[in-house]
C-alpha cells in the first residue's frame, strides 16, 4: 500500500482543476496583454479566475494579485508595505513560528534598517494577543502573523490581532497558505489587509499563488518591468496556473463542507491510535484550536530522518516539518519556539491529511508504526534490535 500523508507539503492537482487548465497550455495560448482575439480570449479567462478567487475569500477582484506562489506573495506583502511606509515608521511585529518566507524577509528588512520584534508563543504554538499589543510602538507599520501553523496546525487568534492592528492604524498581513480551504474565513472577518495563498496546497498547480491586497493599502511593487496585474506584479501571467488556481479556489467550499469533518475524524483516529499503541509520545500543537488535517508527534529517543526512511520503505510518505526546510540539520524552529527540547524536536513527525486519504490508510499506518518505533528506539539505546516479520 502507498500512503500519502504529506498534504501540507503539496497536494495532487484535482482532476476538475486540471481539466480547466488544459486548454490554456496549447489551444488558447495567447498573451493576455495582446489586443487581438487570441489575447482577449485568454484575458477573459484570467479575469474570470480572479473573480472566482476573490469570491472564495470575500474580496473584490481588483484586490487579487496573482503571484508565483505563497512565498512570493509573502515577500510582496511585507516588503511592499515596509518600503512604502518608511516615512511613517520602521517597526515590524511577527511571531517566532512563522514560515521562513516571513522570518527571512523580516531579517532581510532588518538589514535595511527596519526593526523587527519577534513575539514568542506558548507551549501549544499559540501567540498571545496581549503580547502582540505590548510589542507595538508608535513606529510600528506592519504586523504579520500566520493564520495556521504549517508544522503543528495551531490556529492563531488572527481576527483579534487584525482588530488590534486596525485600531492602531497598523497594516496586518497573515500567511493563510495552510488555512485556506481547511477552515472557513472571509478577509473582512479576519480584519486583514493582506493575505498570502499558494495554489499547490489546495489541489491546484504549483508555481501559482495570490496576494490579497486590500483597497487603499499603501504599498509599492517589489519588482518592475511591466504593467501586468495593474502594475503590481510585472511579467506575462501564468495563464494555465491562474485558471487552475481560480478553479481550485472555487472548489474550496466543497472541500470545507465535505472534507473538514472527515479529516478531523481521521486526525482523531491517528492520535488515538498512536498514543494507545506507542508509549511515551507527545502530541504537539493546540488541543482545540487546530487545523483538521495536521497532527505532529514527537517520539523521544528517535531521529526523524530514520523514522521517515522506515515509513517510506513501508510506502508511507510523511515529513518532519516544513518541506521548505527539508535537509536542514537543525530541529524545527517552530517546535523549539514552543519550548520543546532539541533532542525531542529531532524526533518529530508531521502527518498532514488530504481528500483522498481513507480510514484503511490510517489503519495501515497504525499497524506498521509501533514496530518501527520500537526497532529504532532499540537501536538508539544500543539494545539488540527486535526482529519483526
Amino acid at each position: 500500500m502507498r500512503v500519502y500523508f504529506d498534504h501540507a507539503a503539496t497536494t495532487p492537482v484535482d482532476p476538475v482543476v486540471f481539466a480547466a487548465m488544459e486548454p490554456f497550455f496549447a489551444g488558447e495560448f495567447g498573451n493576455p496583454s495582446s489586443g487581438h482575439s487570441f489575447g482577449r480570449t485568454v484575458k477573459k479567462a484570467l479575469e474570470e479566475a480572479r473573480e472566482k478567487a476573490a469570491a472564495a475569500i470575500g474580496a473584490q477582484p481588483d484586490e487579487i494579485v496573482f503571484t508565483s506562489g505563497g512565498t512570493e506573495a509573502i515577500n510582496m506583502a511585507i516588503r511592499g508595505v515596509a518600503r512604502a511606509n518608511r516615512d511613517r515608521g520602521n517597526h515590524i511585529v511577527t511571531s517566532a513560528v512563522e514560515h521562513h518566507a516571513v522570518l527571512d524577509t523580516c531579517r532581510d528588512l532588518a538589514g535595511e534598517g527596519f526593526e523587527v520584534t519577534v513575539v514568542p508563543v506558548d507551549e501549544y504554538g499559540m501567540v498571545n494577543v496581549d503580547e502582540v499589543a505590548a510589542a507595538v510602538t508608535d513606529r510600528t507599520i506592519l504586523i504579520s502573523i500566520m493564520h495556521a501553523n504549517n508544522e503543528v496546525g495551531t490556529i492563531q487568534p488572527v481576527a483579534q490581532i487584525g482588530a488590534l492592528a486596525r485600531s492602531r492604524g497598523i497594516y496586518f498581513h497573515s500567511d493563510t497558505v495552510q488555512s485556506v480551504g481547511k477552515v472557513p474565513f472571509r478577509v473582512n472577518d479576519l480584519h486583514v489587509d493582506m493575505i498570502s495563498i499558494s495554489g499547490h496546497k489546495i489541489y491546484g498547480p504549483k508555481g501559482i499563488g495570490l496576494l490579497y491586497l486590500r483597497r487603499g493599502v499603501r504599498w509599492q511593487p517589489v519588482a518592475t518591468g511591466g504593467g501586468q496585474e495593474r502594475g503590481r506584479r510585472p511579467g506575462t501571467e501564468n495563464v494555465p496556473g491562474i485558471v487552475g488556481l481560480g478553479e481550485a479556489m472555487a472548489r474550496l467550499s466543497v472541500h470545507l463542507e465535505k472534507e473538514a469533518p472527515r479529516l478531523a475524524e481521521l486526525r482523531r483516529r491517528l492520535i488515538e491510535g498512536v498514543t494507545s499503541r506507542i508509549p511515551d509520545v507527545r502530541v504537539n500543537g493546540h488541543p482545540t484550536e487546530h487545523l483538521p488535517n495536521i497532527v505532529n508527534f514527537s517520539f523521544p529517543g528517535l531521529e526523524a530522518e530514520a523514522l521517515l526512511i522506515s515509513l517510506d520503505i513501508k510506502g508511507i510518505a510523511a515529513s518532519a516539518g516544513s518541506a521548505c526546510a527539508s535537509g536542514a540539520l537543525e530541529p524545527s524552529h517552530v517546535l523549539l519556539a514552543m519550548g520543546i527540547p532539541r533532542e525531542l524536536a529531532r524526533g518529530s513527525l508531521r502527518l498532514s491529511l488530504g481528500k483522498d486519504n481513507t480510514e484503511a490508510e490510517v489503519d495501515y499506518f497504525l499497524s506498521v508504526l509501533p514496530d518501527i518505533v520500537a526497532r529504532l528506539r532499540a537501536v538508539a539505546s544500543g539494545a539488540a534490535a527486535p526482529v519483526f516479520r
